[in-house]
């Protein structure tokens, strides 16, 4: 039977930089970890990674299987791996007192000791366990935006990350956490964006650029220039927004991997548009649509979960806004909302705001104000984060200067100034 390679379980490799010598070695040391074994001792080889690699084995041993789920922070089947199927070929038959005794320490009481690393050091347990964290927080991020707990909650995170390195582990431990620590304070400067806490932001952003560059990780750094680049266009700096989108784009994930890249384009297009640069900002446009068209749909870290598809037709439609082509930001918007998954709340807002937009500065004044009724209850009653509200104040603005004595101005003033305005 013709070999499959496991693709998923090559671009989780590719994406976490591991090398086949390198994760062999990790796993045989959680293995030894879990077995309570000690002394160096190597019964994995980079050749059984290579193995698992090309798809000759597609069912590793039990003890590995979990050293793989600890390691990864993820079940073996989202890896792709699988059982074999024994009507055509029976499994190979592992040492059944060795399995015994394996499951015995990793099952029960006595593995709630040995899943975890020991008192003394840390391990992939403790990664794991941040990671969930950070997992949670983005989940949070895109039900109700940034905010002051998910701030705090952040930078209690990168703070444990970094107080971790104090404790005994080994190098790629210690890079882990690091890139921990870096995600966990870009997640905090993503809140102050949000909120438009912009001088919270500035120093969290250099703070969480720091920790990537000592993790030598290049999508933490990427996700920080992303961010860096929303916060200047916050502030009207969109040379300093430009400059940062192509920071992005030249990171090395923004080089391999066309999601990456699709986003840092798109972040470019909207500070081109905003400098007044037709073409470019339709031409950066058009390199996002290409790259996005040729991203897989591997795993990839949770807060870039955000973007795809009905992100990029938001971005679009900022883009034909601001260039003056209000019927296609219109459609746009449309198709924003319509590819938007109802998970994401927050984003849903910002699109329904901006099909608003759209439809005002086409002169659709009674559309434009009953379309933004459908704001005020995606986030739950909860607080509109700072760059909604101050979205709305843009439509508020613009509805006054195109018709300030319009009975659909003073209705929206009268209806909405409480919900829009409150912090």
């Amino acid at each position: 039977m013709a070999r499959v390679r496991n693709e998923a379980f090559v671009a989780w490799m590719e994406r976490e930089g591991w090398s086949a010598p390198a994760l062999a070695k990790e796993l045989e040391a959680v293995v030894r970890r879990l077995t309570r074994k000690a002394g160096p001792g190597r019964e994995l080889s980079e050749i059984t990674v290579h193995k698992w690699r090309c798809g000759e084995t597609s069912w590793p041993q039990e003890k590995y299987r979990i050293a793989l789920e600890q390691v990864s922070g993820l079940m073996v089947a989202a890896l792709g791996f699988a059982p074999p199927d024994r009507r055509r070929k029976p499994a190979p038959v592992e040492d059944p007192v060795h399995r015994r005794s394996f499951l015995a320490l990793t099952t029960g009481s006595a593995g709630a000791a040995a899943l975890g690393p020991p008192a003394a050091g840390v391990g992939s347990g403790d990664v794991l366990r941040l990671r969930q964290q950070l997992d949670t927080l983005m989940v949070l991020d895109d039900s109700r935006g940034g905010h002051d707990t998910l701030e705090r909650a952040a930078l209690a995170g990168a703070q444990e990350a970094v107080a971790l390195q104090e404790k005994p582990a080994t190098q790629r431990t210690r890079q882990r956490l690091f890139s921990l620590a870096a995600d966990y304070t870009a997640t905090a400067a993503w809140s102050c964006v949000d909120a438009r806490e912009s001088v919270r932001a500035q120093p969290l952003h250099e703070r969480a650029l720091h920790l990537a560059g000592l993790a030598q990780d290049p999508v933490a750094t990427m996700r920080v220039w992303n961010s860096v680049a929303i916060l200047a266009h916050q502030r009207g700096a969109h040379a300093e927004s430009l400059a940062a989108g192509q920071a992005a784009r030249a990171t090395a994930v923004a080089r391999r991997d066309p999601l990456f890249a699709s986003l840092a384009h798109a972040r470019i297009a909207i500070a081109h548009a905003h400098l007044g640069d037709h073409r470019p900002a339709l031409r950066s446009l058009e390199h996002a649509e290409k790259a996005l068209a040729k991203a897989d749909p591997r795993l990839r870290p949770s807060w870039i979960a955000f973007y795809g598809r009905a992100e990029l037709h938001a971005i679009t439609s900022i883009v034909h806004d601001r260039l003056g082509n209000s019927p296609a930001a219109e459609a746009a918007s449309h198709h924003a909302l319509a590819a938007l998954p109802q998970v994401f709340a927050r984003n849903r807002a910002f699109a329904t705001a901006r099909l608003a937009l759209a439809q005002l500065h086409q002169g659709d004044l009674d559309q434009a104000a009953a379309t933004t009724a459908g704001i005020f209850p995606l986030l739950g009653g909860a607080a509109l984060p700072g760059r909604l509200r101050t979205l709305l104040g843009d439509f508020y603005r613009d509805l006054i200067n195109t018709a300030p004595h319009a009975p659909a101005t003073r209705e929206w003033a009268d209806r909405y100034r409480t919900n829009w305005s409150r912090t």
